[in-house]
């Protein structure tokens, strides 16, 4: 415990806040995780959407007569 007070005299105020990727840019570690995380769900998203407007173009469409594949 005798560690935890000595970080906490040296850090100040900046003691348990979450520190910034690098100095010179104002995020956090926690945003950069949620920004990771919104970009995977968006391209999984993205990849699905193209899945299913392939499979329309592709099957739906000539199934139901609409256009033709050739």
């Amino acid at each position: 415990m005798g560690d935890s007070k000595r970080r906490k005299e040296t850090l100040g105020e900046k003691y348990g806040q979450e520190a910034n990727i690098f100095p010179w840019l104002p995020v956090k570690k926690s945003q950069a995780q949620q920004f990771v995380s919104w970009t995977t769900r968006g391209a999984w998203i993205g990849i699905g959407l193209l899945v299913l407007y392939w499979v329309t173009v592709r099957f739906i469409g000539p199934a139901l007569g609409l256009w033709q594949v050739n």
